[in-house]
């Protein structure tokens, strides 16, 4: 049972609701959030919501069977969007493309990017500037004085930045440099990073673990939520399997999946997800028809000279056509109401 509180609720009257609740048998947990305070109540299964609702301070009240029940779709049926403070919005009407380097490399770089990106009205650019890299001897970033520039050349033009975290002490010094943190594969189920995350006023983009099932990778996504932080992006990066013949298995099904069981928004990252140039492109596409609301490629001016992830990384021409195929598909998603 989910119990959504009235604002500026009282502390007294707050906890006569909790003891309300302790004498029918429910554990009530509190989760204070910049939009609302809520009651995730465990107990009983079958519960007579009508005498809870009628309570002094409960706003609504709601049944989700769901574990992860903040996320759950079961309480909040309109889908949830995320707004900045200049308005760029993430939502289910338009398809959000982001776009960027798999790393941060120079200045000169970054101002080609978002030359790039700026004539072609992409509002989004992701790069790495704390890279996790399997081998230790690989290029793993620039840090922070890489982000100061990179954040500084995005915002002069109107673009926000995205950008992995990987620890708990990165979070402060990103802080005012970033506009969307981002959670990699390797850090999915990294819960005291997700637990400081939630109590961050920043949009998280949380993408799936690479040997997660969903209802993991949903439960990632209640402990940003139950830490106060209800601006959360599900991005399905593809999986690990037994299949060798591209760098991750692209679990399309996820899309839909996530789209039925939550309201939270849902991307899709094909780079990751598959791992090869020629196929990026098609795998987006596919995204789009599945669902997705949005959209991650990293791009480079010349990908072989790429610090990392070459492979799979689009140049400047082929980011451009896939920009217009990608909005190509979602006008025609429109027109098909594919829900």
């Amino acid at each position: 049972m989910l119990i959504q509180l009235e604002e500026s609720l009282s502390a007294e009257l707050q906890d006569s609701i909790i003891e309300e609740l302790k004498t029918h048998g429910y554990k009530a947990s509190l989760v204070e959030t910049r939009q609302a305070q809520y009651l995730i109540c465990n107990g009983k299964k079958e519960a007579d919501i009508r005498y809870f609702g009628n309570l002094p301070g409960v706003k609504d009240i709601h049944i989700v069977e769901d574990a992860n029940k903040l996320v759950s779709r079961q309480w909040k049926v309109q889908d949830s969007e995320i707004r900045f403070d200049d308005e760029t919005l993430i939502s289910r009407d338009d398809l959000t493309i982001v776009m960027g380097p798999c790393s941060v490399e120079d200045e000169e770089q970054v101002i080609k990017t978002v030359e790039f990106l700026k004539e072609n009205n992409i509002k989004f650019m992701r790069g790495g500037i704390f890279k996790p890299r399997s081998s230790p001897y690989s290029f793993r970033g620039l840090g922070i004085e890489g982000l100061k520039f990179f954040s500084a050349h995005c915002r002069a033009n109107g673009i926000k930045v995205v950008s992995e975290v990987m620890q708990v002490s990165q979070i402060e010094p990103m802080y005012d440099y970033v506009d969307v943190f981002q959670v990699g594969t390797r850090n999915s189920q990294n819960y005291n990073l997700l637990d400081e995350l939630g109590k961050a006023d920043k949009p998280v983009l949380l993408k799936r673990g690479m040997s997660g099932t969903l209802q993991e990778f949903l439960a990632s996504a209640e402990y940003i939520f139950s830490n106060g932080n209800e601006n959360i992006i599900l991005c399905e990066r593809g999986i690990r399997t037994f299949e060798k013949a591209y760098r991750n298995t692209m679990d399309l099904n996820a899309i839909p999946f996530l789209r039925d069981k939550s309201h939270l928004p849902v991307f899709s990252d094909p780079s990751h997800g598959v791992g090869i140039r020629n196929y990026v492109e098609p795998i987006a596409l596919a995204s789009v028809m599945a669902g997705a609301d949005g959209v991650l490629i990293e791009i480079h001016e010349c990908p072989p000279k790429a610090f990392s992830d070459g492979d799979q990384t689009l140049d400047f021409y082929q980011a451009r056509r896939a920009i217009q195929r990608l909005r190509e598909t979602m006008e025609l998603r429109k027109k098909l109401v594919v829900e």
